[in-house]
């Protein structure tokens, strides 16, 4: 099954790229679910000015991913079923041998950053990933939540940018916009925790040397459209610019256009307040207001059937110890006054033309060309279907958040390791039935999608690609998590992989 999604609110097709010669496409297996994340090149330019606008607000501001993170990981002792299909690996941009001796001093990679994405709560949020070797150099593993929208259902999560080695603020090697998700469909489709992982093309990194931001055109700030089509035809027309723009489409409500004709644009009966009252048709003075009283209650309504007044008569407790012939609401809704020693309270209503108008910024970019992911930081090798717990791996992350006590021990911000020998878990509850678990004291808010890697080198800085973080526990019940999680990388992994490698990205610039 395949889903064409648009990332960051951009319509696909909505600008072509320029034409270039492509290699050629791998073909997608039947159990590998393809999402195309920003489709164009200037689909990829609006999601880096996402990012990286008003001072790059949105990179800061964003907060660590925090979707099922929390496992009830039940050790299993071994695996339910050995793997049916030959150990393989795929070799890092730095092939090496294992690791000898005893490592006191760990050389972080510089393959492993965070994912800033919005979630499907509307905010910006992060994981952690990392690169992997493939032959364009263009490719990210992570967690499947940190692509695919397990909350509401609705696709991958979207504005898709990894930034390796970031800090603050700071893309020391670029930032890389995602170009197409690979998951397996049993993850996308059935949420599998056995299936919990993905791999995800990106576009070469780009540097942001200049950024100029300017409030929206007065020629279109200060215009209001009769129509949501004439907004959404000027927003085109911005959007297709060399600059580009970052904004939306807003209502206003015309209180000074009640033709005599109402259209389909008129909204129905609303309350009006004392601040457009006298403006909008000038229905009474207040001395009117008392001629217009009949007994216990009055309706009036204009002409042209676009205004009224409803009045009724009320108890002096309502109408409150004062002695004021008339007098205002405090919200502005409601007009209070006397006649012939009786209280009475009048409130307006009015249809309105509802206009539109488009409310952002034009943000002019200017963006370098960094080269491909791969160059830059290099890729981890990947290993599938290794013996199970033979080998110890180690897990690089940015965890963050609290553990259940409300401890926090770590702040999210540099990049931490951990080491140890993966023991077999399950957890019927995500449909996970063969997990990898290492002892480690990572919260699991930030840590979604830490590269578990073996043979590591801490010469080269690169290893095996063997396991992403999918969850955390607490086995103990002393409220502080002490496991992480992962699932197995078998045969379906590799394939899920391959899906991914054997496909080109190309430049935003």
């Amino acid at each position: 099954m395949k889903r064409t999604l648009a990332l960051g609110g951009i319509a696909a097709g909505l600008l072509a790229s320029a034409a270039i010669a492509a290699p050629a496409q791998a073909d997608t297996p039947k159990d590998v679910e393809t999402t195309t994340l920003a489709q164009t090149n200037f689909a990829a330019k609006q999601v880096v000015q996402y990012w990286i606008g008003e001072h790059f607000a949105n990179l800061v501001g964003a907060t660590p991913y925090a979707v099922e993170t929390k496992v009830a990981a039940k050790n299993v002792g071994k695996y339910p079923t050995a793997a049916t299909d030959k150990p393989g690996v795929v070799g890092s941009s730095g092939d090496q041998k294992a690791a000898t001796g005893k490592i006191k001093n760990i050389n972080l990679p510089r393959t492993v950053g965070k994912v800033f994405f919005v979630g499907a709560d509307g905010k910006n949020h992060w994981c952690t990933a990392t690169s992997v070797q493939n032959q364009y150099k263009n490719l990210v593993a992570t967690a499947g939540h940190c692509v695919y929208d397990t909350v509401a259902n609705k696709g991958t999560l979207d504005n898709w940018v990894f930034i390796p080695g970031y800090y603050e603020g700071k893309a020391p090697w670029g930032i890389y916009v995602g170009k197409t998700a690979y998951t397996h469909d049993d993850f996308s489709v059935f949420e599998d925790g056995d299936k919990n992982y993905a791999f995800v093309t990106v576009y070469n990194g780009v540097e942001v040397t200049n950024i100029k931001s300017d409030k929206v055109r007065n020629w279109v700030d200060n215009r209001r459209f009769e129509t949501k089509a004439l907004a959404e035809k000027a927003k085109k027309d911005l959007e297709t610019k060399e600059t580009g723009w970052s904004g939306e489409i807003v209502e206003v409500k015309d209180w000074h256009n009640l033709a005599t004709d109402k259209n389909e644009s008129w909204k129905k009966f609303v309350s009006v307040d004392e601040s457009n009252f006298w403006t909008f048709a000038r229905l009474a003075s207040k001395n009117e207001l008392v001629t217009l009283v009949r007994g216990t209650s009055t309706e009036w309504t204009n002409r042209q059937g676009t205004a009224g007044i409803v009045i009724e008569r009320i108890n002096r407790e309502a109408y409150g110890n004062t002695q004021d012939d008339y007098f205002w609401s405090e919200d502005g809704k409601a007009l209070y006054f006397k006649k012939d020693n009786g209280f009475y309270k009048a409130t307006f209503w009015a249809l309105y033309d509802l206009d539109y108008k488009l409310t952002g910024h034009i943000v002019d970019v200017t963006l370098k060309d960094k080269g491909s992911l791969g160059s830059n930081v290099g890729g981890q090798g990947l290993a599938y279907n290794q013996k199970f717990g033979a080998q110890p791996v180690f897990i690089f992350g940015y965890p963050s958040g609290a553990h259940k006590d409300g401890n926090y021990a770590f702040t999210g911000k540099t990049l931490k390791w951990a080491y140890g020998k993966p023991g077999a878990y399950a957890d019927s509850s995500k449909k996970a039935e063969a997990l990898q678990g290492v002892k480690t004291s990572f919260t699991g808010e930030g840590a979604l999608g830490s590269a578990w890697l073996l043979k590591y080198s801490n010469t080269k800085r690169l290893g095996y690609l063997n396991g992403v973080t999918t969850g955390v526990a607490d086995t103990d019940g002393n409220d502080r998590y002490d496991l992480s999680v992962s699932p197995y990388f078998d045969g379906e992994t590799y394939e899920v992989y391959k899906a991914a490698a054997g496909n080109w990205s190309g430049k935003i610039v």
